[in-house]
């Protein structure tokens, strides 16, 4: 993901949309497990909430968020993202996710490749593994387990905002630095470390 630096709330606005609630008859209803489909499916439904999108305080500065209620308990973002802002390169460990651009422009820069989970430091990776994308106003995709990628708004004068959700949620982020073919893992963050 993509977790910016200054929250602006940690609740969602009411007119989020969530999971289906089904009528209660004393037991609690037995919920699935969102899936990447799931998640896509959200994201595309909140961004298409034009008042929520337009309600997300825009920090010319830096990034902003509100915290979302995602389906099956997920985890979910909108984003607000300034002129020339990015994340870095992050995975979402064991986390499969979606994410969908509602305003402006994103810009992915990925890795075709899944990375080892634990015991290493730094990889040189092979040729071939760069992915790029360009995400306009409803585009988005989902991705799975230990998706490796950076977000950035290229943009020299446009914000752009951006739905983002998760399942597990998060239980860390692994943050990367890359030169050339060297990707290194620099630091691991935990919810703690971004609620």
């Amino acid at each position: 993901m993509s977790f910016p630096t200054t929250p602006t709330s940690s609740s969602a606005p009411s007119s989020v949309p969530s999971a289906p609630s089904s009528a209660s008859s004393g037991a609690a209803p037995e919920v699935a497990a969102p899936n990447q489909a799931d998640l896509l499916a959200f994201v595309r439904r909140v961004a298409a909430d034009r008042d929520l999108i337009a309600s997300l305080p825009l920090d010319p500065e830096g990034r902003t968020w509100v915290r979302l209620e995602g389906p099956g308990g997920s985890e979910a973002w909108l984003i607000g993202w300034p002129p020339g802002t990015g994340t870095g390169w992050h995975d979402h460990a064991e986390s499969v996710g979606a994410f969908l651009t509602a305003s402006g422009e994103l810009k992915e820069n990925s890795l075709a490749v899944r990375l080892p989970a634990d015991g290493w430091k730094t990889l040189e990776l092979d040729e071939g593994y760069d992915r790029e994308r360009r995400l306009t106003a409803g585009q988005g995709r989902a991705f799975g387990r230990h998706h490796v990628h950076e977000v950035l708004n290229e943009s020299r004068t446009e914000h752009a905002v951006s739905v983002h959700a998760y399942y597990p949620p998060l239980p860390q982020i692994r943050r990367f630095s890359r030169t050339g073919p060297v990707l290194r893992l620099e630091s691991v963050e935990r919810p703690q470390d971004w609620q």
